[in-house]
């Protein structure tokens, strides 16, 4: 009867193993759906007039927060993933609405009225840029370094330097405005200052919701928005100098996490492991 018994519960792991995989599988189709169709909305956002390019703006931001969405699921599951990308999405609305009325942490801006809608007087798709991107840096950092403080620091780097591109190509578009200007691109310092302490808040908060979030699926999807804005940049927006700066720091960065240690052959486990129902929730992480 012990014998049993022992199969049973063998059985059972082995069954819930299998279910992640698949479950996996599925989130991970779903992100790079979404990720080959923002891949297109960007190509094609040039040939709107400048001023006119709210509706592909929004597309964008929505696919990459779904992608980002769906790559942390394969991960860590569907509810964990919920509560990461909307922990987020919370903290990026709190954060812009405090900076708008206060300046801190970022400095003096405003919001234009070009993006819409607006709660508190944030573009939704702005807190959400906060998750689309945040959680692709966090899983760059985790394939990068292995304790949390070291993982929470790159992470906020990477979140970082992707404002590089962001800020001046949204300034440029009229999404916002800094009234005092600034010394890159009209943006001043202390904005960057203010996304380094954003961003150590929302890894932190991934620490929490979505440790284990490091698939190839989220570094390719930080990757893949480096390579388009420094393509934009320079073949679209006539601007070398963001996109020397910005692809100097982020595109190194997701190629290094790309083909890191957590990314390699060696690191999977056994088909047979798998079978038997001895490949624990960690290691199943691990492996993607």
């Amino acid at each position: 009867m012990e014998l049993q018994a022992a199969r049973v519960r063998l059985a059972g792991r082995g069954g819930d193993v299998v279910g992640r995989l698949r479950t996996a599988g599925t989130a991970d189709r779903l992100a790079v759906g979404c990720l080959v169709v923002l891949w297109l909305t960007q190509a094609v956002t040039p040939l709107f007039e400048r001023g006119r390019r709210q509706g592909p703006t929004t597309v964008v931001v929505v696919l990459l927060a779904v992608a980002a969405l769906g790559a942390t699921a394969g991960s860590v599951g569907w509810r964990r993933a919920g509560l990461a990308v909307a922990g987020a999405t919370a903290v990026g609305v709190a954060v812009e609405a405090i900076g708008i009325r206060t300046g801190l942490p970022f400095g003096e801006y405003r919001y234009t009225d070009r993006l819409q809608p607006q709660v508190l007087g944030v573009p939704v798709v702005v807190a959400l840029a906060w998750a689309g991107m945040g959680l692709p840096a966090w899983a760059v950092a985790g394939r990068l370094v292995c304790s949390t403080a070291a993982r929470i620091a790159v992470g906020a780097v990477a979140l970082t330097a992707w404002d590089l591109f962001l800020d001046p190509q949204m300034v440029a578009e009229g999404f916002w405005v800094w009234p005092g200007g600034g010394f890159y691109r009209g943006i001043p310092l202390s904005n960057y200052f203010g996304w380094l302490l954003v961003s150590a808040v929302l890894m932190t908060v991934f620490a929490v919701t979505a440790p284990g979030a490091r698939s190839r699926v989220s570094v390719s999807a930080y990757l893949l928005m480096a390579v388009m804005e420094v393509l934009g940049f320079l073949l679209f927006f006539g601007d070398p100098l963001v996109a020397l700066v910005g692809g100097v720091v982020c595109v190194p960065l997701g190629v290094a996490a790309l083909v890191g240690r957590r990314g390699r052959a060696q690191d999977r486990p056994r088909p047979d492991r798998v079978r038997r129902g001895r490949l624990s929730g960690s290691a199943l992480s691990e492996w993607r």
